[in-house]
């Protein structure tokens, strides 16, 4: 390794580090963004002012020509941090649990390696260091802002705990999952609980509604569709011998095919429904929108492998995570590349011990600017046109169409 690349690769260790110390949770990163707009300047990098966004910020580099942009999140989680690390977590219950420092600082890496070489460009990387993923909103947000005007394809990337340091996990088609939620109420008529049959019992129909929806995966749909039903809160009663009028139950569907989603959301509220009338109660169902799944671009996929080889990472065809990212929705305006880059970690996302090997923060930094510059090439080769509504219409087979109409009635946050 050269000593610039080690000058970068400490530098990329210490903004990761300092992110990792001050974490803030979904639409709260206002030091985050301010630290990041303060490493962007000292590099002369000019975030854009235009996007009036509330935390986060767009960045451009490079001039005329086509526009790819590059993502990376940058909100935590609501986590007790457990890692004894030096830079550990100074907030309390607050912890970057799923490795977004890892991203952004991966992204701040990538801004500086492409600002050294911007005049050679052709075209523009526009950056986007989104919030709120962890809302699953962060991405809409920027979409309405404008984020993604102009720009033929978008390019993002998530540690992956399970993979070695070196390796880069790119995959054509599905890789992430629709996350949907819901909340169920079923309510009945409370009753002495030695007099069971004055009452209606909530908590007797819920447990066979939760019976019931195990059946979805194993007789709803084919056996080589993924899909997973998981109710993971019931609440109900405030005391022992009292039947009480309602229960609530809470959980997530997650699917890969937008066809299967549709037919499990389907069945799920007619067993909801139906049982719970069966049973004598009344059940009402409240979907809380996620997002979409993940699916990479096959043309971006190749030039990915490309990429990533470049960057001396060896690519691998990565197992599809049944785990939700709101990269999703920039992937249903352009086309779009997730990548999985290894990090050797202790413990998968979202646990309290969390953490990455920070040896994948160069690569990772190498392989988003390699990822920007092919493109830009590639698209400047092609000449003017995007052909984004083709690619669009072609790689989602009409699902966009079906989930802007369903998304109408899903709240939009948990």
């Amino acid at each position: 390794m050269s000593g610039t690349d080690q000058e970068l690769e400490a530098r990329l260790v210490a903004v990761r580090r300092e992110l990792h110390r001050h974490p803030e949770l979904s639409r709260e990163e206002r030091e985050t963004t301010r630290r990041l707009q303060a490493w962007l300047e000292e590099a002369g990098i000019r975030p854009l002012g235009r996007y009036g966004l509330r935390t986060g910020l767009i960045a451009e580099i490079g001039g005329p020509g086509p526009v790819v942009a590059l993502r990376a999140d940058i909100d935590a989680l609501p986590i007790q941090e457990e890692t004894g690390l030096p830079f550990a977590s100074l907030a309390p219950g607050v912890m970057h649990a799923c490795g977004h420092d890892f991203h952004a600082a991966a992204l701040v890496g990538a801004a500086l390696l492409l600002q050294r070489r911007a005049g050679e460009l052709p075209g523009t990387v526009r950056l986007l260091f989104q919030p709120a993923e962890e809302k699953a909103s962060g991405a809409r947000e920027l979409i309405a802002a404008g984020a993604l005007d102009g720009a033929r394809a978008v390019f993002g990337l998530h540690n992956k705990p399970d993979l070695p340091v070196g390796a880069a996990g790119i995959k054509a088609g599905p890789l992430m999952a629709a996350a949907d939620g819901f909340v169920v109420e079923v309510r009945g008529r409370a009753a002495h609980a030695a007099v069971p049959e004055a009452g209606l019992d909530p908590i007797a129909a819920a447990a066979h509604v939760v019976t019931a929806l195990q059946t979805i995966a194993s007789r709803s749909v084919g056996p080589l569709d993924s899909v997973v039903v998981s109710v993971t809160k019931l609440h109900s009663g405030t005391s022992w011998n009292i039947i009480p009028d309602l229960a609530v139950l809470e959980g997530t569907i997650r699917t890969f095919d937008e066809a299967v989603r549709r037919r499990v959301l389907e069945r799920f509220e007619a067993i909801v429904v139906g049982v719970a009338s069966a049973l004598g109660t009344e059940a009402t169902l409240r979907w809380v929108q996620g997002p979409p799944p993940v699916l990479n671009d096959p043309s971006l996929a190749e030039l990915g492998r490309e990429a990533a080889a470049a960057a001396g990472l060896e690519p691998v065809e990565p197992s599809p995570s049944l785990a939700g990212e709101d990269f999703a929705f920039y992937q249903r305006e352009v086309p779009g590349l997730f990548v999985f880059l290894g990090t050797n970690g202790p413990q998968e996302w979202h646990h309290p011990r969390f953490d990455v090997d920070e040896r994948a923060l160069l690569p990772a930094a190498r392989l988003l600017a390699e990822l920007a510059e092919r493109a830009l090439r590639r698209f400047a080769a092609e000449g003017d046109g995007t052909g984004t509504e083709e690619s669009g219409e072609s790689k989602h087979g009409g699902g966009e169409a079906h989930e802007r109409d369903r998304s109408a009635s899903l709240s939009p946050d948990a």
